[in-house]
């Protein structure tokens, strides 16, 4: 319980820019791949808050695009129902390494949009 504690306030601390910056200036697709790439690299505590900041932000996007209508069967995308939110990091990554110079510099919530289009079309 007491690591619960501590992994939810350091997530919380950790997401106080990242939320402070998308309010400023706007959270892109660099921004994101911060906790991406921490979470990959770090298997201590940090690491698994980064991941959870990561992930989260992504299912976010995929669970808003669910809700409206605009991903799953009949759609451009359709995200993998199991380990959804691990499967769609690793393509967003990839995606922004596609072409980074360009691809940190958009919106963090479009660069999931392209990733999910990109690495989970439909077949319909």
């Amino acid at each position: 319980m007491r690591l619960l504690i501590t992994a939810t306030a350091t997530a919380l601390l950790l997401a106080a820019p990242a939320f402070a910056a998308s309010h400023a200036t706007g959270y892109l697709a660099g921004d994101l791949m911060i906790p991406c790439r921490v979470a990959d690299s770090d298997a201590r505590e940090t690491g698994t808050v980064a991941e959870i900041e990561c992930e989260q932000y992504i299912m976010g996007v995929v669970d808003a695009l669910a809700a409206t209508g605009m991903s799953g069967a009949g759609t451009e995308m359709c995200p993998p129902d199991q380990n959804t939110a691990d499967e769609v990091r690793w393509a967003f990554m990839r995606w922004v390494h596609e072409d980074f110079t360009a691809n940190r510099s958009v919106p963090a919530s479009e660069a999931v949009l392209q990733t999910l289009k990109a690495s989970f079309p439909c077949n319909n």
